[in-house]
C-alpha cells in the first residue's frame, strides 16, 4: 500500500486536532502544503543549523542540534552572566524563567502554573516516580518497550517500598493500536495505582494510543504518567489530546533547545501530593516551582528555550511532522520490498509513527551495520537491541536534505544486494 502526501498531511493534522471536521482539515492542508512543497523553504531551514556537512546525522532522536538563533541566545546569555554572575544570573536572567514557562505552557495548552522547567525527561519523570506515595503491594503498569532509565527508577521503588512493577509485552510491529489499550486493560487489577507509558517508544518509534490509555486509567481511578521524551514538539498535540495526569519530556530533542533542558507537567490539583526530588520549602507545597529547586545553575541555558519555541512556531509542528514522514518514506520506499527487510512500526499507517523509524535486516548484525555506516560513509545511526527489538533506529531531522536521504538509501541497498562483506550475524 502506498502513501501519498495528502494522506501524510491528513495524518499530521489529525494528530493535532482529532475533532476537526474534514472541511476544516482540507482548508488547513492547503496552508500546510505551501512550505512543504517549497524546496527553498526547507533549504533555508537547513542553513539555520550549523552542522558538520561531512556527516549525515540520522540520530536526532537522542539529542538534536539547535538552530543558530538558539545557540546565539545561549552564548550571549552566558557571556552576560559571566560579567557579574551573582547579579546578572539571579537578578537579571533568572526572572526570565517565568516567560520560558509561559511559552512551553502555551505549546502544551495548559496553565503556566502546571509547567516546571527541568534538565531532561529523566529528571521530570523521576520527580513523579520517586515523589508519588505508593505502599507495599501497589502496582505500577508499564511496558517492555519503555525507557530503561524509567524502568530502573520503578525497580528502585520495588526494592525500597515493595511495590509491584508489571511490564506488559508489546508485539512489534503494532498493526492495531487498540491492541495496546487492550493489553493495559487486561493487566489492570484492583491493586493498580499507576500507569506509566511512553508516548513514542524510543526503541521502535511507535506512537502509543495515549489518550485511550489515559481515559482507561481515569475510568479505573488510576493515575497516568506519560513519558513524552520523544514526542513533545515532534508532531502536533496538546495535553487535552492526551488527558494525562503527568507528562515529562526533554526539550533538547524535537524542540531544539540547548542540551540540558526538560519540562514537567503536573495537573494543578496533583502538585501538592508529589514530593520533589530536591527539597523545597513548605510554602512551595502547592507550587509547580518546587520541582525547579536544583541549586545554582545557568539561567542562560533555560532562557534560550524561548528562541527554540519561536523557531518551532515559524516552522509549524504540522509542517515538521509532514516533512519528517516524507523524508522517511523517501528511503523506506526504496528498500521495503527487498527480501528480509522489516520495520518495527506499521509503515502503512502514518498515524502510528513520525520522526523515529526502526528497521531490521534479517541475518545481519545491526551493530556492525551501524559501525560500517559511520566508519565508511559518516552516517550516524542508532543500533537498537532492547526487549524484543533488534534493528537500527533512524531519526532524521528537518535540516536533512533529500540527497542525503537518497545516499543513505543507496547504501542500504548495496548492503542488501550483498555488495558489503562482514555485516552478517
Amino acid at each position: 500500500m502506498s502513501i501519498n502526501r495528502r494522506t501524510l498531511l491528513k495524518s499530521s493534522l489529525l494528530l493535532a486536532t482529532p475533532a476537526q471536521s474534514f472541511a476544516a482539515l482540507e482548508e488547513s492542508m492547503q496552508y500546510v502544503s505551501k512550505p512543504m512543497g517549497n524546496i527553498d523553504f526547507w533549504h533555508s531551514i537547513r542553513t539555520e543549523f550549523p552542522m558538520d556537512r561531512t556527516m549525515i546525522n540520522l540520530n536526532n532522536g537522542g539529542v538534536s542540534p539547535s538552530p543558530r538563533s538558539v545557540m546565539q541566545a545561549l552564548h550571549t546569555g552566558l557571556d552576560y552572566a559571566n560579567q557579574a554572575p551573582a547579579r546578572n544570573i539571579w537578578q537579571q536572567q533568572e526572572p526570565g524563567l517565568d516567560r520560558v514557562r509561559q511559552g512551553i505552557a502555551s505549546l502544551f495548552g495548559v496553565s503556566d502554573e502546571e509547567i516546571a522547567i527541568t534538565r531532561n525527561a529523566s529528571e521530570s519523570l523521576q520527580h513523579i516516580q520517586m515523589g508519588i506515595s505508593l505502599n507495599k503491594g501497589d502496582e505500577v503498569l508499564t511496558t517492555e518497550l519503555d525507557y530503561p532509565r524509567m524502568i530502573t527508577a520503578w525497580e528502585q521503588r520495588v526494592r525500597r517500598d515493595g511495590i509491584i512493577l508489571k511490564k506488559i509485552p508489546i508485539n512489534v510491529p503494532v498493526m492495531d493500536p487498540g491492541d495496546i489499550v487492550s493489553a493495559f486493560k487486561k493487566a489492570i487489577t484492583k491493586n493498580t495505582k499507576i500507569i506509566h507509558v511512553s508516548h513514542v517508544a524510543f526503541c521502535t518509534g511507535q506512537i502509543f494510543p495515549v489518550r485511550d490509555i489515559c481515559l482507561l486509567a481515569k475510568e479505573k481511578g488510576i493515575e497516568c504518567i506519560v513519558d513524552g521524551a520523544h514526542s513533545f514538539a515532534h508532531f502536533p498535540f496538546q495535553q487535552s489530546d492526551l488527558q494525562c495526569d503527568y507528562f515529562g519530556t526533554s526539550l533538547h530533542k524535537w524542540l531544539y533547545a540547548p542540551v540540558g533542558n526538560g519540562m514537567l507537567y503536573v495537573a494543578k490539583d496533583k502538585i501538592s501530593k508529589i514530593w520533589p526530588l530536591m527539597a523545597a520549602n513548605p510554602d512551595q507545597d502547592n507550587s509547580i516551582k518546587k520541582f525547579e529547586e536544583i541549586g545554582t545553575h545557568s539561567a542562560a541555558l533555560h532562557n534560550a528555550i524561548t528562541e527554540a519555541v519561536a523557531f518551532n512556531e515559524r516552522v509549524g509542528l504540522a509542517n515538521k511532522a509532514d516533512r519528517l514522514r516524507s523524508l522517511h518514506l523517501r528511503w523506506i520506499d526504496k528498500v521495503k520490498n527487498e527480501p528480509g527487510v522489516s520495520f518495527m512500526t506499521n509503515i502503512n499507517d502514518p498515524s502510528q509513527w513520525c520522526g523515529l523509524m526502526v528497521f531490521r535486516f534479517d541475518g545481519y548484525d545491526h551493530g556492525k551495520i551501524g559501525e560500517y555506516l559511520f566508519s565508511t560513509h559518516r552516517i550516524i545511526t542508532t543500533p537498537i537491541k532492547y526487549a524484543n527489538v533488534d534493528g537500527i533506529r533512524i531519526t532524521p531531522n528537518i535540516y536533512i536534505s533529500e540527497s542525503e536521504i537518497d545516499y543513505f538509501a543507496d547504501i542500504l541497498l548495496s548492503i542488501l544486494k550483498g555488495r558489503v562483506k562482514g555485516l552478517k550475524s
